[in-house]
């Protein structure tokens, strides 16, 4: 063992049958996510986020580079900017530059250009992928595999948000360079992603959908 290891403490090896009824208790947990487009403005603990956003943060990631940077988002002024900008990319999407077939797709959702939520939901969450940082030195570090590591970060912070009471919706207006001017984030970090997180809407609603069964998303051999 070098000096660059340490033993792995940490982990409890389980009975099968224990193991089966953890991983079947986390799916009856799980499958009740949905992404709620309907917000109430009551408030959310900063401290549940940053429990949730430290939860993401142990993600693994390529070299342990651990390329992501997340803004956590509750002033209302702030928001708004966030909205306005994001309801112009919209527009522009949905009256063009997306085909028919993109739309179509679409419309069993009932999604369209306004964006009300960006404002009523309590807190938004940008997430930054990082392309590059700079070392104690200022020499430039690239990062590697940081798209897949902050989808696998961002994956861990939608489920930990759901786990913790609160229900979410990812969004991605294409493209959200706006989000870096806005939320004055440095060069070498990208949008990757903005996360609305909040308690329903009493009236809230979601689209009648089905997930895929295990026959359709697992092959054995």
């Amino acid at each position: 063992m070098t000096d660059n290891f340490i033993p792995l403490l940490n982990y409890q090896k389980l009975l099968p049958e224990d193991m089966l009824k953890l991983a079947e208790s986390f799916y009856e947990l799980m499958k009740t996510r949905r992404s709620v487009r309907h917000f109430s403005d009551e408030d959310v603990s900063m401290d549940i986020i940053d429990q949730c956003i430290m939860t993401a943060g142990s993600a693994p990631s390529g070299a342990n580079q651990q390329p992501w940077h997340f803004v956590a988002i509750k002033e209302k002024s702030v928001k708004q900017k966030i909205r306005i900008a994001a309801e112009e990319e919209e527009r522009e999407f949905y009256a063009g530059r997306a085909d028919d077939v993109w739309l179509e797709t679409l419309e069993p959702l009932g999604t369209n250009a306004q964006k009300p939520f960006l404002e009523d939901a309590p807190v938004l969450i940008a997430i930054f992928e990082q392309k590059y940082s700079f070392d104690a030195s200022g020499e430039k570090v690239k990062h590697y595999y940081s798209k897949e590591s902050t989808g696998i970060a961002t994956g861990i912070l939608i489920t930990a948000l759901h786990n913790a009471g609160l229900a979410t919706l990812t969004h991605t207006p294409s493209p959200m360079n706006f989000l870096t001017t806005i939320l004055k984030r440095p060069d070498g970090e990208r949008p990757f992603l903005l996360l609305i997180v909040g308690h329903p809407a009493k009236d809230a609603t979601v689209p009648d959908i089905k997930k895929k069964s295990l026959d359709e998303i697992r092959s054995k051999l």
